[in-house]
């Protein structure tokens, strides 16, 4: 009997920590999609304060002006933009 207490804690003990792994989970998508809508939102264009937005060359990402005002670029991909002109 005392065999079959230890396995269904065991197993109680096993649903709890399940569940606090998918809370903790939601707690996280949440968290992450607050922080890019805070992020998209605060990406514009410093002279028209339009959005910018993003294209892609390849692999690298950059942001741009829809008005022409300028495009902007993070130094890693800096970096591959520059290795694949050479």
């Amino acid at each position: 009997m005392s065999d079959e207490k230890d396995r269904f804690g065991d197993k109680l003990h096993d649903v709890e920590a399940a569940r606090e792994d998918q809370w903790a989970a939601r707690q996280d998508a949440e968290l992450m999609r607050r922080m890019r809508e805070k992020l998209e939102k605060s990406m514009q264009c410093p002279d028209c304060k339009r959005n910018l937005i993003q294209h892609r060359l390849g692999e690298v990402a950059l942001l741009a002006c829809p008005d022409g005002d300028g495009a902007w670029i993070d130094g890693a991909d800096l970096e591959k933009l520059a290795k694949s002109m050479r």
